[in-house]
């Protein structure tokens, strides 16, 4: 199975216009167009029944005690956490494509209730719920695509995992408010194979 975005080669640098954040020379960052980048995908296994799609950051500062607080770094050896920026289920098992800005243009504030997405398919919760939990201009619950956003004082690039997942399972088995971590842990032996492009990106102008 190949996976392909543009834009985004492997292991190269995301276009500021795929995140939630981009630099600011005076603030340190400001919101930027937040679209989703275009996929396209092929050579899907004949026994697959559905696909996943899921963004994740592995990368995120398990303490945020530091995060964006001026006259302090991240320092680099601190432990690190996923972070989910996408959750989708239930694409169909065939060769197709998600279109740039199909799924997600712009920034809403409190979370986008019902993202666009292909026919059938199904998008849960991203970490954006609970990293704005006590922003009261902003908590709510973001569904679909909300793209990087790392902590302009973090000492080191960020890594997004775009992964796509080939799964014996008609549906995934997860409902409601579901979460990346819900669909990990239902997919787990069902997963015939994957194809991944991952991207980095920084707001640290040192880095």
């Amino acid at each position: 199975m190949h996976l392909r975005i543009d834009g985004i080669d492997d292991n190269g640098p995301i276009p500021g216009n795929f995140a939630f954040g981009m630099p600011d020379e005076k603030e340190h960052i400001r919101l930027s167009d937040n679209r989703n980048p275009k996929l396209a995908w092929d050579d899907v296994p004949e026994r697959a029944r559905s696909l996943v799609l899921i963004c994740v950051d592995p990368d995120v500062p398990s303490e945020a005690d530091d995060a964006n607080q001026e006259d302090r770094t991240i320092p680099a050896d601190l432990p690190r956490i996923d972070f989910y920026h996408w959750v989708m289920v239930d694409l169909p098992a065939s060769p197709g494509s998600i279109a740039e800005g199909a799924c997600s243009d712009g920034i809403t504030p409190r979370g986008k209730r019902h993202p666009p997405g292909p026919e059938g398919s199904r998008q849960g919760l991203n970490d954006f719920t609970n990293w704005f939990t006590s922003d009261r201009e902003m908590s709510g619950s973001y569904f679909g695509y909300d793209g990087p956003c790392p902590p302009w004082n973090d000492s080191i690039a960020h890594h997004y995992h775009f992964v796509l997942y080939a799964t014996d399972l008609e549906h995934c088995p997860v409902a409601g408010n579901f979460t990346g971590q819900d669909v990990m842990d239902a997919i787990e032996g069902h997963v015939l194979t994957e194809a991944r492009v991952v991207g980095t990106y920084t707001l640290n102008p040192d880095l």
